[in-house]
């Protein structure tokens, strides 16, 4: 199936799991997965680079570079797009090599003219007419202009300009989330809602489901209780054999 594909088959949305780097990439798709995102914060954070501040840019290019090769769709997060011309965003999202990229609608914490995002979107699917272009909603995220109807302006001119898909994230409530997708032509993505499985999700219309970075925070939770535990004497956790995870990177390397 494509990338496209798996937005429109099956009961279940599209789980796609957020990867930072090459070895938790590897293990998504080890785990089954059939497409693996990036993540802006796990990328940027991992460099040491606060979240949202176009740090990410050359990162991410070089994470989509290694990951050439590896069994699975990859759609990479490039924020807003690293600059204002969308000339420019397009040069860089076609360039990638990626099945998708994810492209925010604000900058520098602030909601960008939805215009301005439109053309950043069209200039990108001129560019790549293949290239799965997720637009992100980001009302619901910052809280500016967070409600149904102007969260559905902005998503449907992204349309209007060739979006194949709207992220919504922060997004939560099942009522909003009922009609955001009802009148949003194109897969609509979330990520992770507390207290909704994805059978419900899926009920409610939406048909991607993003991890974003919390699993990156949720590996580093777990790498800061590995070593408290063993400061306290507790038995460490069991953990992937480091042989597998040798040869999930020796194998990769083979195919790059």
């Amino acid at each position: 199936m494509t990338f496209r594909d798996l937005h429109y088959g099956g009961d279940l949305p599209l789980l796609l799991p957020n990867a930072w780097d090459v070895a938790s990439a590897l293990a998504f798709a080890d785990a089954g997965f059939r497409a693996v995102g990036t993540t802006s914060f796990g990328v940027a954070a991992a460099a040491g680079e606060p979240d949202g501040g176009r740090a990410s840019r050359d990162a991410t290019r070089a994470l989509v570079r290694r990951l050439a090769g590896i069994p699975v769709h990859v759609t990479a997060d490039i924020e807003d797009g690293y600059t204002e011309d969308p000339e420019q965003v397009a040069d860089y999202a076609a360039g990638l090599g990626a099945d998708g990229v994810n492209l925010e609608d604000s900058s520098a914490g602030r909601l960008i003219d939805p215009a301005l995002h439109a053309a950043k979107v069209a200039a990108v699917k001129r560019r790549a007419p293949g290239l799965f272009v997720n637009a992100r909603v980001d009302t619901y995220w910052l809280g500016q202009d967070a409600g149904v109807e102007s969260s559905l302006a902005r998503a449907l001119a992204y349309v209007e300009a060739g979006a194949d898909g709207i992220f919504f994230p922060g997004a939560a409530a099942p009522d909003d989330l009922r009609i955001l997708a009802a009148r949003t032509p194109v897969p609509v993505n979330v990520l992770l809602v507390p207290g909704l499985t994805l059978h419900e999700l899926a009920g409610l219309g939406v048909r991607r489901v993003s991890t974003g970075s919390l699993p990156y925070r949720a590996a580093i939770d777990a790498a800061v209780a590995v070593a408290t535990d063993a400061r306290a004497g507790r038995t460490p956790p069991p953990a992937t054999p480091y042989a597998t995870m040798q040869q999930r990177l020796t194998r990769h390397q083979a195919r790059a």
